[in-house]
């Protein structure tokens, strides 16, 4: 079977509406040329489209025309690479998934350690922003969660008594490998977000190694929080006001 053929019939295979690449075609580097041409043709035939640089979906087509994929789908290449997950969505956009404010961004933010992907295409726009580990498919969600409590008071129409609340919630669902994995990557977040992931999950009285966190902090320094004690009793232990 020759490539044009071969892609066909990996194409046939993807359900309409999901982006795919190269790489979901298992194209070999040598045969991107031959690849490309037989991309261009299916493009003229109407059976693909091409939503970015190396970027295609099948068109659903519905009564009321031809749809493009969802957000979701738009989104998926910039934060795979290689079929890896290098990048996630994070900021107000994440916060607003999470049930912690009702307000969307007209920009969204998307976290990577390795590259800086920014996006100006469409209504699809992204600005840039450093993650504090390699991101993983296994480790994403963990370091969105960190990012909110990192965002803790800068969350839109959210007071921190409320973020906690919602946060602390969302932890006691954590199982016991991902409330490990939730304090080693909490070590390599600021200050704030140390004392408070010590804090909820004392006040949960979920076993975890917070002693790694406590020994992290500075004794002398103060989380200024602006919470009460009787909206997270812990708060004292982690000189968090």
């Amino acid at each position: 079977m020759n490539v044009s053929s071969q892609i066909r019939t990996r194409i046939n295979m993807i359900p309409e509406g999901k982006t795919f690449g190269y790489a979901d075609l298992r194209i070999a580097k040598e045969e991107y040329q031959t690849a490309a041409k037989a991309l261009e043709r299916l493009q003229a035939k109407g059976i693909i489209r091409k939503i970015s640089k190396g970027v295609f979906y099948k068109p659903e087509q519905t009564v009321f025309g031809e749809l493009k994929p969802d957000y979701s789908e738009q989104l998926r290449p910039y934060l795979f690479e290689n079929g890896k997950r290098i990048a996630y969505e994070t900021g107000y956009s994440l916060y607003n998934q999470m049930g912690l404010t009702t307000q969307m961004a007209f920009r969204i933010k998307i976290a990577s350690r390795s590259k800086r992907i920014s996006i100006n295409r469409g209504a699809l726009k992204a600005d840039a922003v450093k993650s504090y580990a390699e991101v993983t498919e296994a480790n994403y969600e963990l370091l969105g969660f960190l990012d909110a409590i990192k965002d803790i008071k800068r969350i839109p129409d959210c007071p921190v008594s409320q973020a906690v609340k919602i946060l602390s919630s969302k932890i006691s669902k954590l199982n016991e490998k991902q409330i490990s994995d939730l304090v080693k990557y909490a070590l390599l977040y600021p200050t704030r977000v140390r004392a408070l992931v010590g804090a909820m999950l004392e006040n949960l009285n979920i076993q975890a190694n917070t002693k790694k966190l406590k020994q992290s902090l500075n004794p002398l320094t103060k989380v200024k929080l602006s919470l009460k004690e009787t909206e997270l009793p812990t708060i004292q232990n982690w000189n968090i006001e």
